[in-house]
C-alpha cells in the first residue's frame, strides 16, 4: 500500500520559514516526479511546485517563486518544500504527490498518489 505522509506544518508569522517533508512508502518513488501542491480556504487546489524524477527540472507557480524550495532525497523516498518569506495568503492545507509512471513531470494529471496534507497558517 502506497503512502504519502506530510509533516512540518504549522502556525508562523508572516516572513517566517517552514520545511515541509513528504515521506513515502510502499514503493520508491525514484525516478518519478513529486510535487506539492495546496488547496487554500474556499478556493481550488493548485500546484505550487513540481520535480522531475531525477531532480533535473523543477517548476513553481508564479506566487511562489524565489520564496519556495522543492527538493527530493531518493534514499530516504522523501520530498521537501522549503519555504521562506512566508505571507498570509500562503495559508492553505498542502499536500504532495507522486506521478504512477515515468513520464512528463509537468502533466498533472499523472500525479495520482496523494497524502493527506499538512496544515500551513500564516499570520499576519
Amino acid at each position: 500500500q502506497v503512502q504519502l505522509v506530510e509533516s512540518g506544518g504549522g502556525l508562523v508569522q508572516a516572513g517566517g520559514s517552514l520545511r515541509l517533508s513528504c515521506a513515502a512508502s510502499g514503493r520508491t518513488f525514484r525516478n518519478y516526479a513529486m510535487g506539492w501542491f495546496r488547496r487554500a480556504p474556499g478556493q481550488e487546489r493548485e500546484w505550487i511546485a513540481l520535480m522531475s524524477g531525477s531532480g533535473g527540472s523543477t517548476a513553481y507557480v508564479d506566487s511562489v517563486k524565489g520564496r519556495f524550495t522543492i527538493s527530493r532525497d531518493n534514499d530516504k523516498n522523501t520530498v521537501y518544500l522549503q519555504m521562506n518569506s512566508l505571507k498570509p495568503e500562503d495559508t492553505a492545507l498542502y499536500y504532495c504527490a507522486g506521478q504512477d509512471a515515468i513520464g512528463n513531470y509537468l502533466m498533472l494529471s499523472k500525479y495520482t498518489y496523494w497524502g493527506r496534507g499538512t496544515q500551513v497558517t500564516v499570520s499576519s
